[in-house]
């Protein structure tokens, strides 16, 4: 008998057992988010001043996913131009995925998926403010998994409404992931701007 199993309930432990998963510290690895990133012009910044006050603002409040979407991750995919061509965003996509240990297939739901000539490129995974970026790595690490691309790497972006963090998952025999430093809308500055230039970063690496 085949057992469901959610991803949504997965730890990272599971994922990486499941998976073959290893996670790698080698910065060199994941340079796409360190130096030489696009800029963003004095205009956005001033929108991104004000999307991290309303956060602020709304933060104060029992907030819904949904409103973390709107909050923070539209104006962030509307900067990025995710919403243009040759990208193509979905949103709340069913994914399934056979466990190598067999007779297990876990499913759950990608948040907003943003598709390349029906490449995944970046996996978007939001959560409550009230949990951990940890809380969303296993589900994300579980729809980069279940990508048909092998010979490229696969870019993930997690985000708490506060918190955000990048993910690069490299498909060899041994598949190995990597994660960039944490980004806060609770530390001084903006660091909406580097977030969003990680974002054209990525944008650009997958339309060369």
């Amino acid at each position: 008998m085949v057992q469901t199993i959610q991803a949504s309930s997965l730890s990272l432990f599971e994922v990486e057992e499941k998976f073959k998963l290893q996670r790698v510290f080698d910065p060199d690895l994941f340079l796409e988010w360190q130096g030489n990133l696009p800029s963003v012009t004095e205009p956005e910044k001033q929108w991104l001043d004000q999307v991290k006050a309303d956060f602020l603002s709304l933060e104060k409040y029992p907030l819904h996913e949904e409103i973390i979407k709107m909050a923070v991750l539209s104006p962030l995919l509307f900067f990025a131009k995710f919403f243009h061509y040759p990208f193509y965003p979905r949103a709340e996509v069913e994914v399934k995925i056979s466990a190598e240990d067999g007779g297990k297939v876990i499913h759950g739901r990608v948040d907003v998926l943003v598709v390349r000539q029906q490449l995944w490129v970046t996996v978007i995974e939001s959560k409550n403010k009230d949990f951990s970026l940890l809380k969303a790595m296993p589900q994300a690490l579980f729809y980069m998994m279940s990508s048909p691309t092998i010979d490229k790497p696969i870019f993930g972006f997690v985000t708490n409404g506060s918190d955000f963090a990048f993910i690069k998952l490299l498909k060899n025999n041994v598949p190995q992931y990597l994660l960039s430093d944490e980004f806060s809308l609770n530390r001084q500055g903006n660091e909406l701007y580097t977030v969003l230039s990680i974002l054209r970063r990525l944008g650009e690496l997958v339309t060369e």
